[in-house]
């Protein structure tokens, strides 16, 4: 099972004519991959003034979710919304954390790490403590997208001024390294994380020992397993056996089913964004004789998904295939939900083209989570048009549209 945590390369974007021949209600909207989430612009000074404040009150930022839609415009809203930060810090003055933070989201998701790293430092400076969700993502994303120097250096800063790091950011980091073929650099970064005080978890141990086999082959991860156990881990399965004899026990005498309730304990792991857990048990079960349908599988895939594994959750389609299983589309529409919901509704295109070229249909959940993830990627427009097509190719029932409608307050559809 280690092989499902497993990156993947980048996403191969199959042939958009085919996908969109037998789609069908794509040929009509224009320019439906005209957003992308990643491209750069100018750097966009700020025109509007700032009314300066006493220095103990808190300034907000403009507004840059609100404006003209289109992919342009936003940017230069959210580079306006960080250079008001600069001027704001720069004064003396504190922002607004809950905007701050946000700024440091979704400059991320627009692939501007410089920025999103300045932000977190003006958030320091001007005597803000940011929240450890945010501080992990971004150093998250920083390894992500290969900048691990950037991530390291942010670390040790925030260490300097007194804000404490736990073993979740440091597996960023080691993951990050191992991706990058630097396993030496990650074990001495072990190192560092134990004389800390730090506890390494298993997802360390599993990025460790897959980046030892990449590299230096099966018998020397072995050897580092060894070490790692010598250190004092012990790989605990909770008991699965006698686990699995009492609820078969008890399920026998209930007459209820054993699989539906290891099925339940596996989504309850993911939905709490404890997927590992949930693959450590899976691999266990199966060896007394569960058999995870496809509806397991949709839920590792929306687990995967919410840990921000996107890679990961598409590299089980392939094991999957490789093991001559046919997905269903509800583990289809469970990673395009997991795309949008990650902020990456431009993948969730690909890999709905992806689908319809494996000769998979699309229903109308298939529909709604794309209209749906474009909407919230404040492209409206775009959406209102999509939901159209969609109603004039009667491919989405008219209820279900006028519910996106009013609930993304979108151009109100034909009578």
């Amino acid at each position: 099972m280690a092989t499902l945590v497993n990156s993947v390369s980048p996403l191969t974007n199959p042939s958009p004519e085919t996908a969109r021949t037998a789609c069908g209600f794509f040929s009509n909207v224009p320019k439906f991959h005209s957003f992308s989430l990643n491209k750069g612009f100018t750097r966009v000074l700020a025109s509007t003034q700032i009314t300066i404040s006493p220095k103990d009150s808190v300034l907000t930022l403009p507004n840059w979710k609100v404006g003209r839609n289109g992919t342009r415009n936003r940017e230069i809203r959210l580079n306006d919304a960080f250079f008001h930060l600069e001027f704001i810090v720069e004064k003396g003055h504190k922002p607004d954390v809950a905007q701050a933070t946000q700024l440091l989201y979704d400059l991320c998701k627009s692939n501007k790490m410089k920025k999103a790293t300045r932000v977190m430092e003006m958030m320091i400076e001007s005597g803000i403590i940011p929240d450890a969700a945010s501080y992990t993502f971004l150093v998250n994303n920083l390894c992500k997208r290969g900048n691990i120097g950037h991530a390291m250096q942010l670390v040790e800063k925030m260490e300097e001024n007194g804000y404490p790091t736990n073993t979740v950011t440091y597996n960023s980091l080691v993951r990050g390294l191992c991706m990058h073929g630097n396993l030496n650099q990650s074990l001495q970064l072990l190192d560092k994380l134990m004389w800390k005080g730090l506890v390494p978890n298993e997802f360390t141990y599993s990025f460790l020992l897959e980046a030892a086999y990449k590299e230096r082959g099966v018998n020397e991860a072995m050897k580092l397993l060894d070490e790692i156990i010598a250190k004092g881990w012990q790989p605990n399965l909770g008991r699965v056996p006698e686990a699995f004899s009492i609820i078969q026990n008890l399920g026998n005498k209930q007459r209820s089913s054993t699989h539906d309730f290891y099925k339940g304990v596996i989504t309850s792991l993911c939905r709490k964004g404890n997927t590992y857990p949930a693959f450590q048990l899976l691999y266990e079960m199966t060896k007394f004789g569960f058999v995870p349908d496809p509806y397991t599988y949709s839920s590792l895939i929306r687990g995967l998904c919410i840990e921000g594994m996107l890679d990961e959750a598409l590299e089980i389609f392939r094991l999957l295939e490789e093991n001559d299983y046919r997905p269903i589309l509800d583990n289809f529409n469970a990673l395009i939900l997991g795309f949008c919901k990650s902020g990456r509704t431009d993948l969730s295109l690909d890999i709905f083209e992806m689908m319809v070229e494996k000769g998979y249909t699309p229903n109308e959940t298939t529909y709604t989570i794309i209209v749906e993830g474009i909407a919230h990627e404040e492209e409206k427009e775009l959406a209102a048009e999509v939901l159209k097509e969609l109603l004039l190719r009667q491919v989405m029932r008219r209820n279900t549209a006028e519910r996106l409608v009013l609930q993304y307050n979108l151009e109100a559809l034909p009578v």
